[in-house]
């Protein structure tokens, strides 16, 4: 985004005229940032050409999934809808890995008949589950393990995965156990190690512990896996303060890891792709003042982007036109529900503004629209993608008859 004659572009076309065309809220995704992530993220670790299946849980978009899909990533999911969407949008099953601590047996089902590469078990009882229905099947299934390899991600509690407390995966002893338990069997191909240890991760270093942890661990078990999934969890940057993880020391961290345990890599990232392509588009409705606080209240909600709420998440607010002068009350940007917890960003001082104008909340393409809900029956969203001077509606905005 940048500001050509004080108007705010996304690409080549002005925010002003998202607004006037598609209306607000609006989710607005730049297809050249997709790429440019997407084609970086491919460079950092093209030593080792590792297969990216993109966290479809970030964004459930089908036709953005489409293009990431063109642009050469497999897909990570962990739900049958998930699945559904990847193969709908044209990703090849055999780049598909379904991941989850809870998949039933219809979703197993379903993930065998597609043919999808890999399934990543985070329990006995789902391996025997597994191992149950590909006998019944007369098939052999590839199957990976979840390690929790109690590795501190230094994220939020929320989005913490990979620590003992965590629902994820197994321990190091009963991973031991299960290898042995399961590499002769008939129905079961142990294909995979997985890892994931969190999400927003920011540090390179707890990606070096947890190579680690897993090198130690496969020095335990008498038998050799072609691949090591690495999992996602690579972090953006939200504001200016924060940094940004070091691809070159992570690089460095998995070469040394292969010089010592010959692999094949996968990787899971969904926030480092994603999500700095969107924007979410929204009016002012009302300007409240209240003390010395003035509440800049927006069409739109915590429906539209929970991750204030829920994580105390901050986006960075800015409006669409550029004005030199600047109110040094604090404005908070809220929603219209009736939550408390609407509440987007508090800022100590912004530049003057008016009812009806447009301010753009960034970085929201992942876990955006797919936290998305309709509660306080809110319709959700037009959602766009914008490439050069060409925006496509890639899904409608919902009307109320849709869900009532």
């Amino acid at each position: 985004m940048k500001y050509i004659k004080k108007k705010l572009t996304i690409e080549n076309v002005k925010v002003d005229y998202i607004a006037k065309k598609y209306g607000t809220p609006a989710y607005c995704y730049s297809y050249s940032k997709l790429k440019r992530n997407i084609v970086n993220f491919k460079n950092n670790f093209r030593s080792f050409s590792p297969l990216i299946c993109f966290a479809v849980k970030s964004n459930t978009n089908v036709n953005l999934i489409r293009e990431i899909k063109k642009l050469g990533l497999g897909a990570d999911v962990v739900s049958m809808g998930e699945l559904m969407v990847a193969v709908k949008a044209g990703i090849n099953p055999k780049k598909i890995v379904f991941s989850g601590v809870g998949k039933t047996a219809e979703e197993i089902n379903y993930a065998i008949n597609k043919k999808i590469f890999l399934i990543n078990a985070e329990s006995e009882s789902e391996i025997n589950q597994i191992e149950k229905i590909a006998k019944l099947k007369r098939k052999k299934i590839k199957v990976g393990i979840r390690l929790n390899p109690n590795t501190d991600a230094k994220t939020l509690n929320q989005i913490s995965t990979g620590k003992k407390e965590n629902k994820f995966g197994i321990n190091s002893k009963t991973f031991v156990k299960l290898v042995n338990k399961y590499k002769k069997s008939k129905n079961i191909e142990l294909k995979c190690l997985s890892v994931h240890i969190g999400s927003q991760i920011l540090d390179h270093k707890p990606y070096e512990k947890m190579l680690k942890s897993i090198l130690k661990i496969l020095k335990k078990v008498e038998y050799k896996f072609e691949f090591i999934d690495l999992g996602g969890g690579m972090g953006i940057s939200y504001n200016d303060r924060q940094k940004k993880l070091d691809y070159g020391k992570y690089h460095l961290a998995i070469k040394k890891f292969l010089s010592n345990y010959k692999s094949k890599i996968i990787f899971e990232p969904g926030r480092s792709i994603i999500g700095n392509t969107g924007t979410l588009v929204s009016k002012i409705i009302y300007i409240k003042k209240s003390g010395k606080k003035k509440f800049i209240i927006l069409d739109a909600a915590m429906n539209d982007l929970m991750r204030p709420a829920l994580y105390g998440a901050i986006h960075n607010i800015i409006p669409s036109i550029k004005k030199a002068k600047i109110s040094k009350q604090n404005h908070e940007f809220v929603g219209p529900i009736c939550e408390s917890t609407d509440s987007f960003l508090t800022l100590k001082k912004f530049q003057e503004l008016r009812e009806n104008e447009l301010i753009v909340i960034c970085d929201v393409g992942a876990y955006g629209t797919s936290l998305g809900s309709n509660y306080n029956l809110r319709p959700k969203p037009i959602e766009l993608l914008i490439n050069g001077s060409k925006v496509k509606i890639i899904k409608k905005r919902q009307k109320h008859k849709d869900f009532i």
